[in-house]
This record gives C-alpha cells, sequence and structure tokens, in this order.
C-alpha cells in the first residue's frame, strides 16, 4: 500500500465515521466495528476503497465469502454506506456500492425462557433474601428485576444513575445505544427491589450499582446471573443477561402487546431489529382466532346461524 493511497483513504474513512457520530449518533462500538471493517477493506485494495470500482468490489466480496454470514454482511454494509457517503457529498461521481453483493445475516431467533424457567429464578431469588437479606443478595435482586421487569440492555442497567429509579415513579431514564434517551416502565416489584438496594448505596454515588470507583462490570453481572441459574436447578449456559432481556420481550408479546411498543421499550432504533420476535406474534394471533373468533370451536355452528339470518 502507498503511503499517499492509504492517506486518502483514511481521511476519507474518518470523515464517514465523523458523519456516523454526529449526524446518526452511531454508538462507539459500531463506530470501531465500521471503521475496522473499512480499513481492512482499505488494506485489501491497496489504499483504493474510495476509488473502488465495480470489479474491485467483487473482488472484495469475494475475498469475504469465507467469513461467517453476520461478519459479511456487517462488512459489506460498512463498504457500501461508505461508498453511498462519498457519492453524496461529492468525493466521487458515482455510486458501485450499491450494487456490491453481501451475503444475508441469518437472523436466529432469540433464545428465551419459558414461565416455568423465570418462576424458578424468583423463587429461588426470593428464597435467599428470605435467609440472607445481605447488601450482596439485595443488589443482585434489584439487578435481576430490572433485566426482565425492564428488559434493559447489560451495559443500561450496570451504567444506571444513583438517582435513576426514583420510588413511585413508574418509569426510569435509560440512556441506550447512540447515546438515545427513552423511558422504560418499572414494575412496582421492581421499584422496591431498587430501593432497598438504593438505601444502601452511598448518596453521593454516581451509579446506582458502583464497584471500585466506577459502576459494576457486564462481566460480573454475567456471572451473577450465572450463578442465580445454576442454584435454581436451571443449566447456567441457557441463561445470561441477554436472554433475560429476551424472556422479557417474549413474555410480553405472548401477554398481547404489540411489536411497535416493544420497539420502544427495548430501544431499538429499527422496527425491523424488533421483527425476529414475530414468531411469537405470529404464534399469539393465531391463538387469539382461534379462541376469540366465531367460529372457532362451536363446529361451523355460527357459520350457519349467520346464514339463516341473512334475508
Amino acid at each position: 500500500m502507498t503511503d499517499s493511497a492509504a492517506g486518502g483513504d483514511a481521511a476519507l474513512i474518518a470523515l464517514f465515521l465523523d458523519m456516523l457520530a454526529s449526524e446518526r449518533g452511531a454508538a462507539r462500538n459500531t463506530l470501531l466495528a465500521y471503521g475496522r471493517d473499512l480499513e481492512q477493506a482499505s488494506e485489501w485494495l491497496n489504499g483504493r476503497l474510495a476509488r473502488a470500482d465495480a470489479s474491485a468490489l467483487a473482488q472484495l466480496s469475494a475475498h469475504w465469502a469465507g467469513l461467517a454470514r453476520a461478519s459479511g454482511a456487517r462488512k459489506a454494509s460498512a463498504v457500501r454506506q461508505f461508498l453511498g457517503f462519498l457519492a453524496s457529498e461529492g468525493h466521487r461521481a458515482d455510486n458501485p456500492g450499491r450494487d456490491l453483493a453481501s451475503a444475508q445475516a441469518a437472523r436466529p431467533l432469540p433464545k428465551s425462557l419459558d414461565g416455568g424457567d423465570v418462576d424458578r429464578l424468583f423463587a429461588t431469588l426470593t428464597d435467599m433474601l428470605a435467609k440472607d437479606p445481605s447488601p450482596r443478595i439485595l443488589r443482585l435482586a434489584a439487578l435481576i428485576e430490572l433485566l426482565y421487569g425492564s428488559g434493559l440492555r447489560a451495559t443500561e442497567l450496570v451504567s444506571l444513575p444513583r438517582h435513576a429509579v426514583r420510588p413511585g415513579r413508574g418509569f426510569l431514564v435509560v440512556t441506550g445505544k447512540g447515546d438515545k434517551e427513552r423511558l422504560v416502565p418499572i414494575s412496582s416489584r421492581a421499584d422496591a427491589a431498587v430501593a432497598a438496594h438504593a438505601a444502601l448505596v452511598p448518596i453521593e454515588s454516581r451509579y446506582l450499582f458502583p464497584s471500585r470507583g466506577g459502576h459494576l462490570h457486564r462481566l460480573r453481572l454475567y456471572q451473577l446471573v450465572k450463578e442465580l441459574a445454576s442454584n435454581a436447578g436451571i443449566p447456567p449456559e441457557r441463561v445470561s443477561p441477554h436472554v433475560l432481556r429476551h424472556a422479557f420481550a417474549t413474555h410480553l408479546l405472548e401477554g398481547g402487546a404489540d411489536l411497535r411498543t416493544l420497539q420502544t421499550l427495548l430501544g431499538h432504533a429499527d422496527i425491523a431489529t424488533t421483527q425476529i420476535y414475530t414468531h411469537v406474534a405470529s404464534k399469539a394471533l393465531v391463538e387469539l382466532v382461534n379462541s376469540r373468533h366465531p367460529l372457532a370451536d362451536d363446529g361451523g355452528q355460527a357459520a350457519t346461524r349467520c346464514a339463516i339470518s341473512r334475508p
């Protein structure tokens, strides 16, 4: 790679990332991933990514062929957006990225827990509180109640400010991906669990779940959830903070919530992300029709009545 070519790509990639951060509010991890993908693509094309034509992009696509679908799809998306940005800003006259082939990332159905598993988790937690209402157990109760009761992401949860939950308010303000804020309802039992924990947190603390001058680490949260699952007789590999978030979403849909409401509660910027739960919504709709429709279980008598009543 020549220094001039590398410098040209590097400067334009930096401009693109700056746009993502300032105009679209992209999260830090997104910026890091896109920057890494674009730098690797530039290196493979000898510093000519910004000037790549359809032939060069075809070679790049072939180069990604051995990657996992999700990785290939992300890299293709980064290059497409980068080249589209260059065209819109006048750095090049065309946009060959529109036709860049991309492996479609397979989106597996999210792992979840059934109602029995959740009952076992909370029964175990209740038993632990009864035997040892120590600060450690009170903190665990608050964490689990917020994970399952409000569907928070692990990072959102551990970084909650000290006064994020105010008793009786009924909701908390969460700063999610891209530093975007959203209101998240909080149940009365979660409210009570957080209040019991917060009473033991120094009033001057910056975080609701402080640890060594900062906040509780996501890895420690992961470990705590696994330990609780093991104590409840549930295989630890089946449970994680993210699985509890999915259980929150799945059980809400099963209870009658719609995808748009779920999108707001989960903090998804795009409804397409929430649509991984359509299998749950579809099942609920089928059950609704089978249980509530006039023709569901009467052996066709309703249809007969309707036919007889017609003039």
